[in-house]
């Protein structure tokens, strides 16, 4: 079982070498450029969300006014404490 799993290890060096060759191959090599450049656009979009989105929450939890109130409801639904 472990031979097999260490088989499909992480490719070495003349595995990369073909890896990049096959790319060449189907989009040639005017394209990869664009390709890249759109890899790159969406590596730095997704960073911005999450940094976006981690900023949020970090001002959410700061904020006392988005704390949960008190579950203190009365019989009669109100909202008053007195019966």
């Amino acid at each position: 079982m472990n031979a097999l799993l260490l088989a499909f290890g992480m490719p070495g060096g003349p595995e990369w070498i073909v890896i990049v060759f096959v790319v060449l191959l189907l989009f040639g090599a005017k394209k990869l450029p664009e390709l890249a450049r759109g890899i790159g656009r969406s590596i730095s979009e997704f960073q911005k969300a999450k940094d976006e989105f981690a900023t949020q929450i970090e001002k959410g939890a700061a904020d006392p006014a988005l704390k949960k109130p008190d579950n203190t409801v009365s019989s009669n639904g109100s909202g008053d404490t007195k019966a």
